[in-house]
């Protein structure tokens, strides 16, 4: 089954128009792949950081910038 980009933007309701919806996924794709900042990213959807940061988290979305090595490295601190 496969499902079109325009289908999930439609599922988001956080955002009014799919356009928009359709931006936000692709900048959260390229944040979660490292491709852009947050800050970037936050500027891509025209909020502040903190905006942004916040609709991730109500959006769920889990991300990092650090390696894998350094997510160790802080759990055994």
């Amino acid at each position: 089954m496969t499902v079109s980009l325009r289908e999930i933007a439609s599922e988001l309701p956080v955002l009014k128009s799919t356009e928009e919806r359709e931006k936000l996924l692709g900048v959260i794709g390229a944040l979660v792949l490292r491709k852009i900042s947050l800050k970037k990213a936050s500027e891509i959807m025209g909020m502040s950081c903190g905006e942004f940061s916040d609709l991730l988290e109500k959006l769920g979305v889990e991300y990092s910038y650090l390696e894998e090595d350094d997510v160790e490295i802080e759990r055994n601190w």
